[in-house]
């Protein structure tokens, strides 16, 4: 008995040092930290919603116009969309097993959710600035 155990590992992976603790920890804890700025402001943004409700497009202007209510929305749009591109880019390399069609999701996947940041910032400094 030499002791020696056999590695599960690639030998090209092992020579080129990746592995399980390669770029997916980083992303691992990027995700967290998106989820808890999520969960840190959700609740604000409930209350916004229902604070606004009934009211006219003037007064729900003026209110996310307010430097505290524009930065907190513009930390959740990014928290949110960040978030969203993360757990998508989990899922299609996860479960798509075909490799054009991952690298197709993956930028369709980015390219909305860049968009979408973006029309939500122009749209908040937008409120911010004309108001």
């Amino acid at each position: 008995m030499s002791g020696h155990q056999p590695s599960m590992r690639d030998p090209l992976a092992r020579a080129r040092g990746i592995g399980a603790s390669g770029s997916g920890v980083s992303h691992w804890w990027i995700q967290r930290i998106s989820s808890v700025a999520l969960a840190l402001l959700t609740p604000w943004f409930v209350w916004l919603v229902i604070a606004s409700a009934g009211a006219d497009q003037a007064s729900v202007r003026a209110m996310l116009a307010q430097p505290v209510h524009a930065t907190l929305m513009l930390g959740f749009v990014i928290a949110l969309f960040w978030h969203t591109k993360l757990g998508l880019q989990v899922v299609i390399e996860d479960y798509v097993h075909t490799r054009w069609v991952e690298l197709a999701l993956l930028a369709l996947v980015d390219f909305v959710c860049i968009l979408a940041t973006l029309a939500c910032v122009l749209a908040v400094g937008r409120m911010v600035f004309t108001a």
